[in-house]
């Protein structure tokens, strides 16, 4: 077959596949030019998922009558005008390729009005290239596109559209990413004549909580935190759910570039190893995070949807993200608790309904190093006087904690256990009361109770102090007596050779065998009984992806938490009070205290006001 040039209907339908997907994807190509017009309001009407109709109208800057045509052709935008633009991109569409894609498929009419026109214009097509003259219409200031019989022209395609009921469901989601990401601007979506969604315009921070919350859920604002981080150019500012209010799936995870919505695994990355350390096995971490960069540092042409990016500085952008959240993580320790939902007008509370969430909301400054307790001369510390002792694993001699016993002997404090109802302690975690089934502490605070799981609390403190302990003598290596050799790729063998400083200070020395091979001579010192070979290959795989890899790290903190575990205070031991608000004490100053070493939550709390409405008082 001889080369020949594709007719234009067909380059426009061949875009399309790339570009409208199903009618989720017309609803966002549209919104987002409705923004880029500067919309403050825009109504979304659909019908049968989206399949049947979709019409959208809004109050931006128009169309003037001379370039309706224009704009339906391919390769025709007002939103850039050289390379240097495109290096800049600021808007949200700039590739001209959305109306005359959704056209080629669709039966579509753009009607527009611009501000000094007597009236409106209105262009129709008919899922060809060829379109009617402009003719007169009235429409206030702003844009109404209306998309009838999506792919009645390409049945192949409509054949991949599922169910009504899914569509919409990928509709509404599209309206909802978006909703996010203009807090400006009233978002209205309507199905088959009936209101859906309305998300108003919310300029207060109570406001923003308010529209996150129809998208996200009332619970997730109770159980996040709002947090701003900024540093070398980049801006991280959102809110990220707490640990305990993990999701099984990866499906309440929205993220911005530039106010963007993007999926990008540069990003899903560093959010994976910030959560790591507090996650429960298999639990995924939910968040609304904006990133703000210089447009020249991201790359927004990476994908025909968009829906993809590209970081000029991939590497720095993931330590800015995995430090800001893995800090703010950190600096979750007791201090607050989120509002317990308040039950609907003429409900009475059920346990269900007043029982509190975990952990607290509110970050509390970290702990300088300067102000951790002091060590004793004997290298113990001061404030951890509840395990067993001394843990030793291979060359690491690690004080895990001191006998409850002793520490009590060393910091003396009155045992109020009687009388301490009367006279409560103003600490975040309150002062005990009493132990539980030999498993939890009973807590006594200013305005209600908690209760602590012992031995997940004292697993926490002593993880943290072992790995204070270990990473401040940083990673040590052990020679091999004798050296291994690893078969591998020749990709994956350059990729080494790069990066044999990285490897270095991971505790790994690796050199080049041969144009596949590896031959590796020492490993991290802790690590030296377990497959370096598999962690090496995982470590390159790493550095191929992402430029830096924290695999060492994680499986050095893993053997770290076993040893936690292993080394912390058991169920069925009998604590004192002095004892049980030691370990309070030392939950308030470790970072992370809020979960055990496995993601499991290690205290709750219930205010008087909750207890009350438990037990119907005041009614």
């Amino acid at each position: 077959m001889p080369i020949q040039e594709l007719p234009p209907q067909l380059i426009n339908q061949i875009a399309a596949g790339e570009v409208v997907e199903r009618p989720s994807s017309v609803v966002k190509e549209l919104l987002e030019n409705s923004l880029d017009a500067g919309a403050n309001r825009i109504h979304i009407e659909v019908e049968q998922g989206g399949v049947r109709r979709i019409r959208i109208r809004d109050d931006g800057c128009g169309i003037p009558r001379h370039e309706l045509a224009l704009a339906l052709s391919r390769h025709a935008t007002s939103k850039i005008t050289s390379l240097e633009d495109l290096e800049r991109v600021a808007s949200l569409g700039f590739r001209g390729e959305a109306l005359p894609s959704i056209a080629s498929v669709s039966r579509l009419t753009l009607t527009s009005a611009v501000a000094g026109e007597g009236s409106g214009w209105r262009l129709r097509g008919d899922g060809g290239d060829r379109f009617d003259d402009p003719e007169p219409a009235p429409h206030p200031v702003g844009t109404t596109i209306d998309v009838k019989d999506l792919f009645f022209n390409v049945p192949a395609r409509r054949k991949f559209l599922r169910t009504e009921r899914t569509e919409y469901g990928h509709l509404e989601e599209v309206v909802r990413r978006i909703g996010l990401s203009r807090f400006d601007v009233t978002l209205d979506l309507s199905h088959n004549g009936k209101s859906t969604l309305r998300l108003p315009a919310a300029s207060s921070q109570a406001e923003r909580d308010h529209r996150v919350a129809q998208v996200c859920g009332q619970a997730f604002i109770g159980q996040s935190v709002f947090i701003e981080q900024a540093a070398a150019g980049l801006r991280l500012e959102g809110w990220m759910g707490l640990p305990t209010f993990s999701r099984s799936q990866a499906d309440l995870q929205y993220f911005y570039v530039n106010g963007r919505m993007v999926r990008d695994k540069v990003v899903s990355h560093a959010v994976r190893q910030a959560y790591q350390d507090v996650l429960y096995h298999g639990r995924h971490a939910a968040f609304v995070l904006y990133l703000t960069l210089d447009p020249v540092l991201v790359d927004v042409n990476a994908h025909p949807a968009k829906h993809e990016v590209r970081f000029r500085e991939s590497r720095m952008v993931h330590d800015f993200l995995f430090s800001s959240l893995h800090r703010a993580l950190a600096e979750l320790r007791p201090g607050a608790r989120p509002a317990a939902g308040e039950p609907a007008a003429g409900e009475e509370p059920t346990l269900a309904a007043t029982m509190p969430t975990t952990g607290p909301v509110v970050p509390v400054p970290a702990v300088s190093p300067s102000s951790a307790p002091a060590h004793s001369p004997s290298g113990r510390g001061s404030g951890g006087g509840y395990g067993p002792g001394p843990v030793r694993q291979g060359s690491l001699h690690l004080p895990v904690a001191e006998s409850m016993a002793a520490y009590a002997r060393l910091h003396p404090e009155p045992d109020r256990s009687a009388d301490s109802a009367a006279e409560p302690v103003d600490h975040p975690l309150g002062h005990a009361l009493a132990q539980l089934q030999g498993v939890y502490i009973l807590s006594q605070t200013v305005d209600g109770l908690v209760l602590v799981d012992m031995h997940a609390g004292h697993e926490r403190v002593t993880y943290e102090r072992l790995k204070r302990a270990y990473w401040s003598e940083g990673l040590k290596s052990q020679p091999l007596l004798v050296p291994e050799t690893l078969a591998v790729s020749r990709a994956e063998a350059d990729t080494a050779e790069t990066h044999q400083e990285d490897f270095r200070r991971l505790g790994f020395e690796v050199d080049r065998a041969g144009p596949e091979q590896l031959r590796l001579r020492a490993v991290p010192s802790l690590l030296s009984g377990g497959d370096t070979a598999t962690l090496v290959r995982d470590v390159i795989a790493d550095l191929k992806a992402h430029g830096l890899s924290r695999r060492v790290e994680a499986q050095v903190n893993a053997l770290l938490a076993t040893m936690a575990c292993h080394g912390s205070v058991r169920a069925n031991r009998r604590l004192s009070i002095p004892e049980m608000n030691a370990l309070l004490r030392d939950m308030e100053a470790t970072e992370r205290s809020g979960q055990c070493n496995h993601g499991r939550p290690t205290w709750v709390s219930l205010s008087m006001e909750q207890l009350d409405r438990l037990f119907l008082r005041g009614r």
